[in-house]
């Protein structure tokens, strides 16, 4: 009998050590599975969940080192709006402000340049082009030692050309001339002129009364040869072209223009070109002309600036960057930094002054110097976060803060 009682006497001691043990276990149990929904701070504010600031839209249910960051988790609190009703906004504790580097700005009126960069090559100014022409026909008897590419001054010999025509029309000249009729002669003279006879040559045939049929085609203008087809012993038809001239006293800078600048820019507004042949110079010029077509492959106009060309120092071929600026005009700035891009709108986070930030939507305009123009969204004294915004604008996104639309402005 003492054996069965003592037998008896360890089941049942292990059946109470069983029974204290899944006691325990069900109790820790039941307290671990409380989520933060039902937990409270020492304050009394109650718990929705736990989340770390560089991912906030990860949640985790217990406090604890972050998977991500060797930081702590953030607990995230029902009167914080986003989830039991509409969002308030986001309330971000002072050290946690400090700690997180945000900086908090006021919208302000300032000046901001219109100037831009861009890129352009050096080409021949075309309204500074001299074709060089045969005025009658004839054959060529001579060219001067010329090719295209050349750098010539104005005045400078192509070829001397034998005119039949301008033979017999100076011989009826010098007929007329001996009538000694004032009239008759003004009018032979006229007709030279008209046949382009220079008034050097008409004056030569004054002077020594003989006729010459051979004359000495010059250039009208300094340049460079574009073209040159005057050939010994060619025949010429009356009004063949000999020689082609382009001249160098000024060159357009043709730059290309992004298609989203096209309103940045108008005639006449002033530009300066800096050229790595000449560094530490500038090229002051002025915009003549903007194309009316597009280049299709990099979507860019092309915007035509006329410079001054002293000395023929810019050569067509050349390259050049370009900043084509505008007077410095008023408009509402804020640090280009405090404004987020979403691809689809441009938003900001206003601090709303008793610890609460909330998106608002912004419509931009210009930038320059590190501001941005503010078109719409904002008004003058609103401040917003500068730095540190993209946290705020995640843990709008995360709790569902709805974003203040343009219209909605002071």
């Amino acid at each position: 009998m003492s054996d069965v009682s003592t037998a008896a006497r360890w089941r049942a001691g292990i059946m109470a050590a069983v029974l204290i043990a899944g006691g325990g276990g069900y109790w820790l149990g039941q307290r671990d599975s409380d989520v933060p929904s039902s937990a409270a701070s020492d304050e009394g504010r109650k718990i929705l969940y736990y989340y770390d600031p560089m991912f906030p839209n990860q949640k985790f249910e217990k406090p604890g080192k972050s998977p991500f960051m060797d930081m702590e988790l953030v607990p995230k609190y029902a009167d914080e709006g986003g989830a039991n009703g509409a969002p308030s906004g986001i309330s971000v504790d002072p050290s946690a402000m400090q700690n997180l580097g945000m900086r908090v700005v006021a919208a302000e009126t300032g000046s901001l340049a219109a100037g831009f960069d861009v890129t352009g090559t050096i080409d021949f100014n075309e309204r500074d082009v001299a074709i060089v022409q045969a005025r009658s026909g004839g054959f060529v008897e001579r060219v001067y030692r010329l090719a295209p590419g050349d750098v010539i001054r104005a005045g400078t010999p192509i070829a001397d050309v034998q005119s039949p025509e301008w033979g017999g029309a100076q011989t009826e000249y010098l007929s007329v001339k001996r009538l000694g009729k004032p009239e008759l002669t003004a009018a032979a003279r006229q007709r030279l002129r008209l046949m382009g006879m220079a008034d050097t040559v008409i004056a030569q045939v004054d002077r020594t009364g003989r006729t010459s049929g051979t004359v000495t085609i010059r250039s009208p203008i300094g340049g460079v040869v574009r073209s040159l087809d005057a050939r010994a012993g060619v025949t010429l038809a009356q009004g063949q072209t000999l020689a082609e001239v382009s001249g160098l006293g000024s060159v357009w800078l043709h730059a290309a223009l992004p298609e989203a600048q096209a309103a940045s820019v108008r005639v006449g507004q002033r530009a300066v070109a800096t050229l790595t042949a000449f560094p530490g110079e500038t090229f002051g010029g002025r915009v003549i002309a903007i194309l009316p077509t597009i280049q299709s492959d990099s979507r860019t106009l092309t915007v035509r600036i006329e410079l001054p060309n002293r000395g023929g120092r810019l050569r067509p071929g050349m390259f050049a960057n370009v900043t084509l600026g505008g007077d410095a005009e008023p408009a509402l700035l804020v640090p280009s930094e405090a404004v987020i891009r979403t691809g689809t709108r441009s938003i900001v986070m206003l601090a709303t002054g008793d610890g609460r930030y909330h998106p608002a939507e912004v419509q931009t305009g210009r930038e320059g110097d590190g501001k941005t123009e503010i078109l719409r969204g904002l008004t003058v004294g609103e401040k917003i976060v500068a730095s540190g915004q993209f946290l705020l604008d995640s843990e709008a996104s995360l709790t569902g803060i709805a974003v203040r639309p343009l219209g909605d402005a002071k």
